[in-house]
């Protein structure tokens, strides 16, 4: 009678579109080998599992059924079918040993079960383990290598997608824009993490498969990637890829403030805004001014609603004698007040004509800066360089080399940013400083009919927390720190406006300093 046999044919991975014909090719020439040499096939056995470490269900299952009688020899393409790792290549040495095993059959090696044979099988078994090991290696020494290029060495995250042809990744250019207003819309601080998850639903991206929508890690996971600003995380350490960004690094920052800021706990507040809470204190005791509606019922039945804005009068060591007023009188001596800060028409044409002048003569001023910029970039890089020497040298160790690493390479990228920047475009202050004079020229228009909120906004912009409520009126008091008339553009408009001299005044309103100084303070 002759001996049975288990055909075995195993490929290293379950993805079910690779080494699919390995599989085929495998059975096709067992079976044609089993025929050829008259072996009798009690089962064939396939397992899609690598076998480098050991732990293959299958292959377990098939030595028991060996170890109970079903079969006494195994059938297959090569001996790295059936160990790459010792332990498994010990099991099947120990069961011929045992004569559990009679007999192993390959197309392709020669086998007799002696001691000859057994060890040039343990050979065999070791051939496979080293061809194992060494491909890690390999594969591990080309990995750094991509490492070092700024490759990234996985798959492109949300908004990129990998390009098989160059073997890089690529912008998506139908994601990316996507996702950099989904950063620019996180950036103003009034969405959670489900807003932007709805953000990207509406606009298709939504989780494979089940096609819902992305959960709040996430969207945490996205916000806080460096990838998308030109950095990439690997093992805990950053890096500097070659790959695209598509967001500035500054709007990144913008994001990580905003992350960290939303990330403290705060309390729910169920209470209807009012439009000029926030805005101003009392003058009296320095606390915060409120609003409450009070609604008054008529004998004839009408029905009104106020709403007054008062002190908190929480403080316990002084009486608040401030009385409250209501939102139509707040309303008009607040646009009483933003009036002495309007810019008269014919100051404005002035000023824009001396800006065009400015514009002219400031793309000489940013040479300096761009020299200075390249000289500490190169310094970044030699000191990367200098901190990589010192790690390879064993003189630091890893967690300091890496926190240095990821400081230099910050200000690196930083650097870098204002320089690009600089370059595109060496005014880009004179932009924001025409809206500034429209903005400041707007307010001659600006009425008691005018929108409270666009009110409240110009007035934060203006004073800042510096607006106070005294005896029913909106007024800005004046510490020592707003002492100069030049200490910001709004300070300097109003001064020049006050002084019997305004028309002379007007020509020194940027001040010694420059129309930059006063603009950006």
């Amino acid at each position: 009678m002759s001996e049975k046999y288990f055909l075995y044919a195993r490929k290293s991975t379950d993805v079910e579109d690779k080494q699919v014909l390995s599989i085929e090719a495998q059975i096709t020439e067992l079976r044609k080998f089993a025929a050829d040499n008259d072996l009798q096939i009690v089962d064939t056995i396939i397992e899609k599992r690598t076998a480098k470490t050991p732990g293959r269900p299958k292959f377990g299952t098939m030595l028991g059924r060996i170890e109970a009688g079903e079969a006494s020899g195994i059938l297959a393409w090569h001996p790295d079918r059936l160990a790459r790792n010792s332990i498994d290549g010990g099991q099947i040495v120990y069961l011929l040993d045992q004569t559990r095993l009679t007999s192993l059959k390959f197309p392709t090696f020669w086998f007799e079960n002696t001691s000859q044979g057994k060890f040039m099988l343990s050979i065999a078994f070791g051939q496979s383990k080293y061809y194992v090991d060494n491909l890690s290696e390999n594969t591990k020494r080309g990995l750094r290598q991509k490492l070092r290029r700024g490759e990234y060495p996985s798959h492109a995250p949300l908004g990129y997608i990998n390009d098989l042809r160059s073997k890089s990744i690529v912008i998506d250019k139908r994601v990316a824009p996507i996702i950099v207003q989904a950063f620019e819309l996180y950036a103003k601080n009034q969405s959670r993490y489900e807003d932007i998850a709805d953000f990207l639903a509406s606009q298709r991206l939504v989780t494979r498969g089940k096609g819902t929508k992305y959960k709040k890690d996430r969207i945490r996971r996205i916000l806080s990637n460096p990838f998308y600003y030109g950095h990439f995380v690997y093992k805990g350490e950053i890096y500097e890829g070659t790959h695209k960004p598509i967001i500035s690094k500054k709007l990144f920052d913008k994001v990580q403030a905003v992350l960290a800021e939303r990330g403290r706990p705060r309390k729910a507040n169920h209470s209807e805004p009012k439009v000029y809470c926030g805005l101003l204190r009392c003058y009296s005791c320095g606390l915060m001014i409120t609003a409450e509606k009070r609604v008054k019922n008529q004998k004839n039945g009408n029905r009104h609603e106020y709403i007054y804005y008062h002190c908190t009068k929480k403080r316990k060591d002084m009486k608040c004698l401030e009385p409250a007023v209501r939102e139509e009188a707040l309303d008009e001596s607040l646009t009483e007040l933003l009036q002495e800060y309007a810019l008269p028409d014919a100051w404005k044409a002035d000023l824009l004509a001396r800006l065009e002048e400015d514009e002219r003569n400031e793309q000489s001023s940013t040479h300096t800066f761009m020299a200075t910029a390249q000289t500490r970039i190169a310094s970044l890089q030699s000191k990367l360089q200098r901190l990589l020497d010192s790690y390879l040298d064993q003189d630091i160790d890893r967690d300091t080399y890496l926190d240095k690493k990821a400081e230099l390479m910050r200000e690196k990228k930083s650097l870098e940013e204002q320089s690009s920047k600089l370059t595109l475009d060496a005014t880009a202050w004179v932009e924001p400083m025409r809206r500034w004079l429209d903005e400041a020229n707007s307010i001659c228009k600006l009425s008691l009919e005018s929108d409270k909120n666009e009110k409240k906004v110009l007035a934060k912009e203006i004073f800042g927390s510096n607006l106070f409520l005294q005896n029913k009126k909106a007024c800005s008091a004046r510490p020592k720190s707003l002492s100069s008339p030049l200490k910001n553009q709004w300070t300097a408009l109003r001064a020049a406006r006050q002084s019997p001299l305004a028309r002379r005044v007007n020509l020194n309103l940027a001040g010694a300093q420059g129309w930059e100084y006063n603009f950006y303070r």
